[in-house]
């Protein structure tokens, strides 16, 4: 990537906390009619309880299952009548808001917002001094944490990188120490291990003062990944204890049609809906009312290479899995806007952030939480971050869509200017021309123009001038001295 010249990309500015609702005078796009809608569903339902959903013998889930009728088989494959898995989807919440950690600033996660992360998980980072990925460390998770901190549109944190040096379950709770260290925004964790959840739980207890705190105002959204249709015993443990404390819970897998599920749209989001649907059905035998949500990613094999790709079929998944939970009034989550297959951020990387921000303003998901990730979630790129960042203000700003008053439209001014009019210099023209636009920190006005002004940079070398300045902003104020030896205390069990 080339370097540009020293010069300030736009001047530092107050963050101010955006608003997350999308829900406007416009609805969201559904690539399905009605009627196929409710097949889909129907279809979903009355396969858990003919085909069934595998839940790992020997956990708590099997006499919560059995105690409502459902057929446990000895092979772990569980019948769920129509019945209970209509009055599961009947009984969940549709909504949950988190708390920042110091317990302010509610984001709230629903049908009628869009939430923005860096994630998810991925195991290395572009090296822009080498050209390729390198595995990711805790001082990467760190770093991307701090400057999430600082960026207007990202409101809460993800796991963005894992650290491969520390695979282990001090590792995973470590991740959770090191992202409440550098932010204070509110977070989504994912683990491996019911043991680094439950270490988690304490340590957010302990930042809202206690158990019944942490209730009250969740700190952390909680995702679960099982395999499609499929729950291993660390997966229902995980949903089971987040439950049991409080903390929301999204519960999704990522089906790879073709491979894992079908390969035809309508058949991998069938199975995708399933996997959901038994999360849910989990959750409300645990707390009936609690917030247990299905995310299931559509995914398609590439069948000419095997890999995971296809961003047509990706995307009309996401629209068709949007529409089918917002049908039952439920948020959809982790789509995978701001993700792209390129290996490194280039002109494919733009071409394809871009297009699939697009998408997340046609079908509205909950929470979007892969902004900043490469290679199809591998390798994870500030530089990526932070034009996903961008591009999520812009879908802000189409968001608040169009007000129609007179005062709006100017129609004494038209009327009294008549049709030979100049609006420039009217005062109308002066309250309302910066509340017309979007303020890219990149494009727009801040793209260099053929008769001069701006020098030649191109939109790379723009973003890498604003990043060296957000890296060089102070950190956020460390947790209280109390907190963070909770979680020493805590980590050191697991060394």
């Amino acid at each position: 990537m080339r370097r540009g010249r020293a010069r300030k990309v736009a001047e530092p500015t107050e963050i101010q906390r955006p608003n997350t609702s999308h829900f406007g005078p416009t609805p969201a796009y559904g690539p399905m009619s009605n009627a196929e809608v409710t097949k889909v569903i129907d279809t979903a339902v009355s396969l858990m309880a003919t085909s069934g959903i595998v839940f790992e013998p020997g956990t708590e889930a099997d006499d919560l299952l059995a105690a409502v009728g459902c057929e446990l088989g000895e092979d772990g494959i569980v019948k769920i009548p129509e019945a209970v898995t209509r009055k599961a989807l009947q009984t969940v919440a549709r909504e949950t808001v988190l708390f920042d950690r110091n317990g302010d600033n509610p984001v709230t996660i629903s049908p009628h917002h869009t939430i923005f992360m860096p994630g998810m998980t991925n195991i290395g980072v572009f090296d822009e001094e080498t050209g390729e990925p390198r595995p990711s460390t805790r001082e990467d998770l760190a770093a991307i944490t701090r400057l999430s901190d600082g960026l207007p549109n990202i409101d809460a944190i993800c796991v963005s990188v894992k650290n491969i040096a520390d695979s282990t379950m001090h590792g995973e709770i470590d991740e959770f120490v090191c992202m409440m260290e550098n932010t204070t925004k509110p977070l989504e964790y994912l683990c491996e291990y019911p043991e680094s959840l439950e270490a988690v739980i304490e340590i957010a207890s302990a930042v809202r003062g206690g158990a019944e705190g942490l209730r009250a105002k969740p700190y952390f959204f909680h995702l679960v990944t099982p395999l499609p249709v499929s729950f291993a015993s660390i997966h229902i443990d995980q949903i089971i204890s987040a439950v049991r404390a409080g903390v929301p819970v999204g519960v999704g897998t990522l089906s790879i049609g073709g491979a894992s599920s079908p390969i035809t749209l309508a058949g991998c989001l069938v199975h995708c809906l399933m996997t959901d649907f038994a999360a849910i059905v989990l959750g409300q035998l645990v707390q009936e009312g609690s917030f247990c949500m299905g995310g299931s990613d559509v995914f398609f094999m590439e069948p000419a290479t095997g890999a995971i790709g296809s961003f047509s079929q990706m995307t009309m998944g996401d629209m068709a899995a949007a529409q089918a939970r917002r049908s039952l009034g439920f948020p959809s989550l982790t789509a995978s806007g701001g993700c792209t297959v390129a290996r490194r951020f280039n002109q494919d990387a733009v071409w394809e952030i871009s297009a699939s921000t697009m998408n997340v303003f046609y079908h509205r998901p909950a929470t979007v939480d892969y902004l900043g990730s490469l290679d199809q979630g591998l390798t994870f790129s500030e530089v990526s971050l932070l034009f996903s960042d961008d591009q999520a203000g812009m879908l802000r700003k189409m968001w608040e869509g169009i007000t129609v008053s007179d005062d709006q439209i100017g129609t004494d001014l038209i009327d009294s200017l008549g049709p030979k009019g100049q609006f420039l210099a009217e005062q109308h023209t002066v309250d309302n021309c910066r509340t017309q636009v979007w303020n890219s920190r990149y494009l727009g006005p801040n793209t260099p123009l053929s008769n001069g002004g701006l020098p030649d940079l191109d939109l790379f070398e723009r973003i890498e001038l604003d990043l060296a300045e957000r890296r060089a902003a102070p950190p956020p104020p460390a947790p209280a001295d109390e907190v963070m030896q909770v979680a020493k205390d805590v980590l050191s069990r697991f060394r």
